[in-house]
């Protein structure tokens, strides 16, 4: 997968993509990215990228044509037609499901913006599609694609250690995912439950399997609306409601 991002601070993505999984990821051949300052597309001496908004208003608007010049260029040296991404509180709220659709692609480019806001040309002729990563509003969009690109880069082929990893994962099936124990079986008094130290795999994933449940009518019970369970989930879930 190929990652371009369109930024005007783009020392901020040096620790993220220099580190942990998404530096090996790149080390790996899994990802290539690279982070562009959009403001050396601008066609002004001064290398403006904003301007006062037409109608007047308070803040900056980002000009069209340095993002406009930006993705044709990328777009020409890749010699593809990739995903062009928005971060913008406007857009669909970033899912797992939206991480595992954008996995699936070999181009994506973001655009972080500053300012009070983008040229709508922009979002209109330029973007495929917008994210929000939650109802709030930041400073630009760098902090939301380097969430967005962790998420995605994570899911690549041979990325994790354990392709298993990502497919138990919060929210992956849907659900929040099990508690997770490790050695010592017993710490200062606590416990690991016994059903996880008896080898028999059945019973271990029927336990996995209710105590996801379990944190998920606890935690986040509308992420029930949005999924199909089993006759069995179903009777697993109404036992654990009578608790």
């Amino acid at each position: 997968m190929k990652i371009d991002v369109l930024t005007l601070f783009p020392e901020m993505f040096t620790g993220v993509l220099g580190h942990s999984i998404l530096k090996k990821a790149a080390e790996n051949n899994a990802v290539n990215y690279q982070v562009v300052n959009f403001r050396d597309y601008a066609n002004n001496k001064h290398q403006t990228v904003d301007d006062y908004p037409y109608g007047g208003g308070a803040g900056m608007v980002l000009k069209p044509q340095p993002i406009f010049d930006a993705v044709a260029d990328l777009r020409e040296k890749a010699n593809s037609t990739p995903k062009v991404i928005l971060l913008c509180p406007q857009g669909e709220r970033f899912t797992q499901k939206k991480a595992e659709d954008l996995a699936k692609c070999n181009h994506l480019i973001f655009i972080c913006g500053h300012y009070e806001g983008y040229d709508e040309r922009i979002r209109e002729n330029v973007i495929t599609d917008e994210v929000s990563i939650g109802d709030f509003v930041l400073t630009g969009g760098e902090l939301g694609a380097m969430v967005v690109i962790d998420s995605v880069v994570r899911l690549l082929p041979n990325v994790l250690g354990n392709e298993e990893s990502h497919q138990r994962d919060s929210f992956s099936t849907g659900l929040l995912e099990h508690p997770h124990y490790t050695r010592p079986a017993e710490f200062r008094g606590l416990k690991v439950p016994d059903i996880l130290l008896s080898g028999n795999h059945r019973l271990i994933d029927e336990w996995r399997m209710k105590e996801s449940l379990r944190r998920t009518i606890l935690r986040r019970p509308d992420l029930l609306d949005h999924i199909e369970l089993s006759d069995e989930q179903k009777k697993w879930l109404e036992e654990i409601k009578k608790e």
